[in-house]
């Protein structure tokens, strides 16, 4: 049996990757900071790569929106489309200070 994706089908897994995406990536964040509170500067390193990897799979769901609104397709705005692209801007900034915090852990241990 095949399954026809429908185009709210389509936007509905391309706003689950940004949730998903970015709570995986700000739980990894943190996760970093947890290690390298305790010292764990490589499983810290880890972490952040881990948070990267999501950010970077959520970007292209982003992409995949803008590039189908630029080429003049407009892309519904939902409820859930605004929590997802919060989710994913608070991800990156989470992202952000989580490998600051790490590096002044570095410095001070």
């Amino acid at each position: 049996m095949v399954t026809i994706m429908n185009e709210n089908d389509a936007q509905m897994q391309t706003i689950m990757g940004l949730i998903v995406n970015g709570g995986n990536a700000k739980s990894d964040s943190m996760e970093a900071i947890h290690a390298a509170k305790k010292g764990d500067f490589e499983t810290a390193a880890a972490k952040l790569a881990d948070a990267d990897k999501s950010l970077i799979e959520a970007h292209h769901s982003q992409t995949a929106m803008l590039t189908q609104e630029a080429s003049g397709d407009p892309v519904p705005v939902s409820l859930l489309m605004v929590h997802g692209q919060d989710h994913l801007m608070n991800a990156i900034t989470f992202r952000d200070l989580a490998g600051e915090v790490v590096d002044m852990y570095k410095k001070i241990g």
